[in-house]
């Protein structure tokens, strides 16, 4: 049997819901301020170095071309590619690195290829017989290095003088999430 005092009382079921609601709402409040607290910080976003080529250019756009031949395919692979007006010292020490950078990137390498787009005065250096000279008669490109993707899409840039780590990390995610090329 039960006593007076082993009966619940009208107030306690209500003290337990107004507790069980305060408790369900400072919750979603807290994930409320946590996500706006983060999207207002500097880690809110992406994770890549480069900056996506806006508007999106494809390089059948710009009229890829080799010197020896009418259009470059992109041929499935991803590409690093150089554009510089005069491949003057910087332009020189960015193509150094980005072989360094492609040699680093080890069984993945195949995927990649790196073109160079300057003046005609250039003469491809005899250490990097893998350099493809581009033409674009369609397209006037910033100086920089841009990443083509294999379906001829330009997806990052970056200035000449780029840390090469920063590019090959992005390069290697792209290459790791990519299912073609």
């Amino acid at each position: 049997m039960q006593t007076e005092s082993d009966k619940p009382t009208p107030t306690s079921g209500r003290r337990q819901l107004t507790i069980i609601l305060v408790m369900a709402l400072f919750s979603l409040g807290g994930s409320y301020a946590l996500f706006f607290s983060a999207k207002s910080g500097t880690s809110w976003g992406t994770t890549n170095n480069g900056v996506f080529v806006q508007p999106a250019t494809t390089v059948a756009a710009l009229g890829w071309a080799t010197p020896e031949q009418t259009s470059l395919p992109t041929s499935g692979q991803w590409w690093l590619w150089t554009v510089a007006d005069q491949c003057d010292a910087a332009c020189v020490t960015a193509l150094q690195k980005l072989r360094a950078a492609h040699i680093l990137l080890n069984r993945e390498a195949k995927r990649v290829r790196r073109g160079v787009t300057t003046s005609n005065a250039f003469v491809v250096p005899e250490d990097q017989p893998d350099l493809q000279r581009i033409l674009t008669p369609n397209g006037d490109m910033d100086e920089g290095i841009y990443i083509v993707d294999p379906n001829g899409n330009l997806v990052f840039f970056y200035p000449l003088d780029i840390n090469p780590k920063l590019l090959l990390a992005d390069l290697k995610k792209l290459l790791k999430v990519s299912q073609i090329g």
